[in-house]
């Protein structure tokens, strides 16, 4: 027989892994539902399997090839995303300079905005007043 090694879990392990993070979705999608919290009920169940892994409640390495798994084959879960974009670049080319102006100037106001209020609410250094 065997030994397992490290990094070769089989197809058991992963389906175990995935058993286990479908199953804290599940839960924190229900909880959601249940106790009417607002938040998405897929960031309660991501909450629950972070404090379940610092309590030490599941370890690493059971969910560990499952998770890179998904990660790895992230792109297939926007296909629909994007091929739903795709039916609306009829209107996104109409509203081509108000998304761009948008896409532009958004983030400089927010960068100009935040230098602004930081400014205010700094307080000068005595090295500062000194050299005015």
């Amino acid at each position: 027989m065997e030994e397992e090694q490290p990094g070769k879990r089989g197809v058991a392990g992963e389906m175990r892994g995935l058993a286990i993070l479908l199953s804290f979705n599940l839960v924190g999608v229900g909880l959601k539902e249940w106790l009417h919290i607002p938040m998405p009920g897929n960031v309660i169940g991501l909450v629950l399997f972070t404090i379940a892994l610092f309590a030490k409640l599941v370890k690493l390495e059971w969910v560990e090839a499952s998770a890179q798994w998904l990660t790895k084959h992230m792109m297939l879960f926007f296909i629909p995303y994007i091929v739903g974009a795709m039916a609306l670049i009829p209107m996104l080319g109409a509203q081509l300079f108000p998304i761009a102006l948008s896409v532009v100037l958004g983030p400089l106001l927010v960068v100009a905005a935040v230098g602004f209020v930081t400014a205010k609410l700094e307080k000068p250094s005595g090295r500062e007043e000194k050299l005015l």
